[in-house]
């Protein structure tokens, strides 16, 4: 099941956001304190994490950020009533956020930059396996092509096959 987490120091947005996003097919944990939001980032995988951006203890940006080191692949998205250029530049700089979401905002807005943010949670999660699989196959067509080598080099010509025009073996037994 994906996971999204929110933290936020304002408990009634939480609930709102939680309450919005229910729809969705995703488990949803809320965080009123960034501590006890990175402590979940240790045991528990999140594909979106959407922070507030001014908290009393911690700024959103210094969050989302301990939050891009512990889990790289999660999407960070911030969500902000102060959304001033100069906020939004530092937020993209420093903790590498996707999107940036205003305070109040439209329900249709977050429901959708919460779905693309998990969809392309997903593509990257699926390239990465693709990439470890592709060098798997590497690593294991190196070792059959050191096996051929091993075995022309003992028995010479035994890796040559002769093929007629549709690619029929052909066997010769003039020798």
């Amino acid at each position: 099941m994906t996971r999204i987490q929110l933290v936020d120091d304002e408990e009634n947005i939480l609930s709102s956001l939680k309450r919005l996003l229910r729809k969705g097919d995703w488990e949803i944990d809320t965080f009123s304190q960034a501590e006890e939001a990175i402590e979940a980032l240790r045991h528990t995988t999140y594909a979106v994490i959407v922070s507030d951006y001014q908290m009393p203890t911690m700024d959103g940006v210094t969050y989302l950020q301990f939050a891009r080191q512990r889990q790289p692949d999660a999407i960070r998205l911030m969500l902000s009533a102060h959304g001033d250029r100069q906020s939004m530049i530092n937020a993209i700089n420093r903790a590498e956020v996707y999107r940036f979401l205003s305070k109040p905002w439209e329900d249709y807005e977050i429901e959708t930059a919460i779905r693309s943010a998990v969809d392309l949670y997903r593509v990257r999660v699926e390239n990465r396996e693709l990439v470890e699989e592709i060098r798997r196959q590497k690593a294991l067509v190196r070792q059959r092509d050191g096996e051929l080598m091993r075995l022309e080099q003992e028995n010479p010509g035994i890796t040559r096959v002769n093929r007629d025009s549709d690619g029929s073996i052909l066997i010769d037994d003039t020798h």
